[in-house]
């Protein structure tokens, strides 16, 4: 289970992406599609056409890390994009639905939280 701290920013490319892909051309799918710069430290999330593996890519500071996730069987469900959106932004509980196969758009959250910014 991928686990990440509740401020980290989650882009997700809502396009699909071609998995042959690896470091240097997610780097340059990352600076073509969300326009900023992959060692902000933020998370990017890739599918691919069939939507059974995702990648993510994170800079840990020193280096650039990749996840890849492989469903056996079924596909993720994607988050709702607007048409002429490239991506969304996700938060860390968004990001553990998505992974865990929880349908996004059923989910749905009771009480108000309140984020505090330091």
């Amino acid at each position: 289970m991928l686990t990440c701290p509740t401020h980290l920013p989650i882009y997700f490319c809502a396009q699909p992406v071609d998995f042959r892909k690896s470091f240097d051309g997610l780097t340059g799918v990352i600076a073509s599609v969300f326009e900023i710069s992959v060692l902000d430290g933020h998370l990017f999330l890739f599918v691919n056409k069939r939507r059974d593996r995702i990648k993510a890519m994170w800079w840990d500071r020193d280096g650039l890390v990749l996840f890849y996730k492989r469903l056996e069987k079924g596909t993720f469900e994607m988050p709702r994009v607007s048409d002429q959106s490239t991506h969304i932004t996700l938060d860390a509980t968004q990001l553990s639905m998505l992974l865990g196969g929880v349908a996004l758009a059923a989910a749905k959250q009771r009480r108000k939280r309140f984020l505090i910014s330091h």
